[in-house]
């Protein structure tokens, strides 16, 4: 029967997931997405992945590995994606973490700051990275998670003069910032645009419920996600377990667009 192992048509006499990687030691094996141990039935047409365990696998074994996970056709779309994040505290930070993973093709971080002890309350770094700039701390780290990502910095404050030229060819772009005024002016300049399809945030400050943040639509091209309603205040800090839900939202949602899915 044909099967596919690692992206590869393969003919193969094997009635049984095991008996592919009889006699071989330490080996992962992803079947029809769903990794396991178990002895299964193969038929005709199961996407298997086999994986040495404790080894980072070359190119196209890491991507046919997605594909299993994911399907190839959702895979594909994610893999050809090219997202802008401007802000990389604990939204952004988190944002890219988790697309990254996801397998997106291209990356542009986008960030002025410096990783200071304050952010290690929220955001995807560690004390190894105090002093670094934010886009290189988080470069290496997105480099360390998949090294096929594409990945483009520019350490830059972005204002009304310059928003434009640095997110005018990435047509998807997550906004990221703290500031409440940051946040409006890169929203509105990129609205202007009028092609641009833009993932904001607000509202995810403190411990309220976590069921208070959503994604919702607000006009065409813009998607807001949080409760729009907590911000960071005094006696109301922002802290990890919102800023990182609303930080899953806005990847979420980065996915589904470029899964051609609209609705929030």
């Amino acid at each position: 029967m044909e099967v596919v192992i690692n992206g590869k048509k393969t003919e193969t006499s094997c009635c049984y997931l095991q008996e592919l990687v009889a006699g071989q030691q330490g080996q992962t094996l992803l079947y029809n997405g769903y990794q396991t141990e178990e002895n299964l039935p193969l038929q005709a047409g199961d996407q298997i992945v086999i994986l040495p365990r404790g080894v980072m696998p070359d190119r196209d074994s890491w991507e046919s590995m997605l594909a299993v996970r994911h399907t190839p056709p959702v895979h594909e779309r994610i893999r050809q994606g090219a997202v802008a994040i401007a802000g990389l505290g604990g939204l952004g930070s988190h944002i890219a973490v988790m697309l990254a993973r996801a397998g997106i093709g291209k990356l542009l971080l986008v960030d002025f700051d410096t990783v200071e002890i304050s952010n290690l309350n929220r955001q995807h770094y560690a004390v190894r990275h105090l002093g670094m700039p934010k886009t290189e701390a988080l470069a290496m780290q997105l480099q360390e998670i998949n090294p096929f990502v594409q990945i483009t910095t520019r350490q830059v404050t972005v204002c009304a003069e310059n928003a434009v030229s640095l997110f005018a060819d990435w047509p998807l772009v997550c906004e990221a910032f703290d500031n409440p005024a940051a946040k409006a002016m890169l929203v509105n300049t990129l609205l202007a645009d009028g092609q641009k399809q833009i993932v904001a945030a607000s509202g995810m400050a403190g411990y309220g419920s976590a069921n208070q943040i959503q994604t919702v639509r607000k006009i065409k091209g813009l998607y807001l996600c949080g409760d729009e309603k907590s911000e960071a205040a005094v006696g109301q800090s922002l802290m990890a377990p919102r800023v990182q839900i609303c930080a899953g939202h806005q990847a979420n949602m980065v996915l589904r667009l470029l899964l051609g899915l609209t609705a929030p």
